[in-house]
């Protein structure tokens, strides 16, 4: 397989950038919804928050956002 071909695998983690657009939210609000999700999962500052645990928090399905994310 040529080195042009490779295979991208999965995210596993949702950044701000990513947030905003999925929600159309600002900036500040993204890193503000990241950040409850981080307090409410009992991470630390600076934890990756994962697809999963996002979808969890938001309602939104796994796969449309893997979709989105990976699209």
């Amino acid at each position: 397989m040529p080195i042009s071909h490779k295979m991208i695998p999965r995210r596993m983690v949702v950044y701000s950038k990513d947030v905003q657009n999925i929600t159309g939210r600002s900036e500040r609000t993204a890193r503000a919804l990241l950040q409850k999700i981080r307090v409410l999962k009992g991470k630390k500052k600076g934890q990756f928050v994962s697809v999963a645990e996002f979808c969890d928090f938001t309602g939104l399905q796994e796969s449309e956002v893997l979709l989105f994310l990976c699209g």
